[in-house]
């Protein structure tokens, strides 16, 4: 099962933060916003289909996260955790940690916004496309 948000970058891109990355429907991003990715997401957590959310829930998921920006590609892996709601309507965000709120649609992922690729960062920076697509299995 999979999910397409489609997003673009902003200039205040710069991916720097140790533990999250995150996707936004915001229109705007200061630079305080260190995990943001991508700005003015066409969807967010709250449409996603129940049956993938519910799939997200089992603990032994694995969810991976791919990004095309460009002529870049990042790939982000994750797992599944039973409190996993995915309602909130602004924005999806990627944790290396287990802590769960409304946004959070992975734990445990193998990378945060300070881990990706400096040529994909610069290119969200200058204002890419993003897609972004999330797999459960």
């Amino acid at each position: 099962m999979e999910e397409r948000v489609r997003a673009h970058g902003h200039e205040n891109v710069t991916a720097r933060h140790a533990s999250t990355l995150e996707l936004t429907r915001d229109d705007y991003l200061t630079p305080a916003g260190d995990c943001i990715l991508g700005i003015e997401a066409d969807r967010t957590p709250a449409d996603f289909d129940r049956a993938f959310v519910e799939a997200c829930r089992d603990s032994e998921a694995t969810i991976t996260l791919t990004l095309d920006a460009g002529d870049h590609t990042e790939t982000v892996t994750g797992r599944g955790h039973p409190a996993l709601e995915c309602t909130n309507d602004r924005s999806f965000v990627c944790r290396t940690s287990d802590y769960v709120d409304d946004r959070t649609v992975m734990v445990g992922a193998d990378k945060a916004a300070a881990d990706l690729d400096r040529a994909f960062v610069d290119a969200l920076a200058e204002g890419a496309e993003i897609t972004a697509v999330f797999r459960v299995e």
